[in-house]
């Protein structure tokens, strides 16, 4: 093996990551070895410890990612790939970036199956499909439905149910919350109901770091004056879709779960809260709600 182009490598990677660190980018130098190790078409280790080929066109890749990055365009974007739940995940700008909350989703949904495994389970807003693809691939006999708004979102989805073969339990369709199933499936179609729907008050955007503010998508982040917008809706329309000893798991902002709003639009709904999970940080992060107000 020849040193000069794995210098030369560390070379062009160490100046990268300078830029990238003078954008305000903290996980400068990470970046800069996983967007050489795509311009190459080698794996991160290979970029760290072995020779890559530093052809011309390699170099002009990766100069050209590293431009975008230093406009904070998310390395996931970048890169079209995000690892979520232990599987890998296509993404464009098309849909969010599974972020590690909604592993928390994932878990809950799961542990309800556990009891359940024939359970039909409704994702709103799939995005990409990270939720319901995750479910679906460590729960064999579950089918599901993913409804967004998103044309664009639906067709990530698909080549992702695609990649990970879940495509024949996985049905994905274009719709705005309940509105594609209302008329459609009877009352009670489903054991579970998730959704990681927008939920960030419009004031709260332009406080956002850029990769978020600037490329993903608002209608997967906003959700009107105080965030609740979506929230509502699904809280609304849960006991319409819900089978009568299902449950709505739901992902909401940091500490949103403590406040008495959500408690009231799930109790409005007809629904009780079961539960309330922690995010990583110990932040409030999953609701958990069945049928029954409070108390019953």
């Amino acid at each position: 093996m020849s040193e000069v182009p794995a210098r030369r490598a560390l070379e062009e990677i160490d100046k990268a990551a300078r830029r990238l660190a003078a954008a305000g980018i903290e996980s400068a130098r990470l970046d800069a070895e996983l967007l050489m190790a795509a311009a190459a078409g080698v794996t991160r280790a290979a970029v760290i410890t072995g020779w890559i080929d530093l052809s011309p066109a390699t170099l002009n890749n990766f100069e050209t990612m590293i431009a975008r990055r230093e406009k904070r365009e998310p390395i996931a974007y970048l890169l079209g790939r995000k690892e979520f739940y232990s599987l890998d995940f296509e993404v464009s700008p098309a849909v969010l970036i599974p972020r590690p909350e909604s592993e928390i989703v994932v878990a809950a949904a799961l542990e309800f199956i556990a009891a359940a495994p024939d359970a039909r389970v409704l994702d709103i807003g799939t995005g990409s499909g990270a939720i319901a693809i995750a479910i679906a691939v460590n729960a064999a006999r579950a089918h599901f439905t993913g409804v967004d708004i998103s044309a664009d979102a639906i067709a990530v989805a698909s080549r992702n149910a695609e990649h990970h073969r879940v495509e024949d339990r996985v049905t994905l369709r274009r719709g705005d919350c309940f509105d594609i199933l209302d008329g459609g499936p009877a009352l009670g179609s489903f054991e579970v109901i998730v959704s990681n729907p927008p939920y960030l008050d419009d004031a709260e955007i332009a406080a956002l770091e850029p990769e978020v503010r600037t490329f993903e998508p608002r209608v997967a982040i906003s959700a009107g004056a105080g965030g609740l917008d979506i929230l509502r809706r699904i809280a609304a329309g849960a006991p319409r879709h819900l089978a009568g000893d299902g449950e709505l798991i739901v992902e909401v902002a940091a500490g949103q779960a403590t406040k008495a709003a959500v408690a009231k639009l799930v109790e409005e709904a007809g629904l009780r809260v079961v539960s309330v999970i922690n995010d990583f940080a110990g932040h409030p992060r999953v609701v958990r709600a069945r049928r029954g107000r409070a108390g019953a």
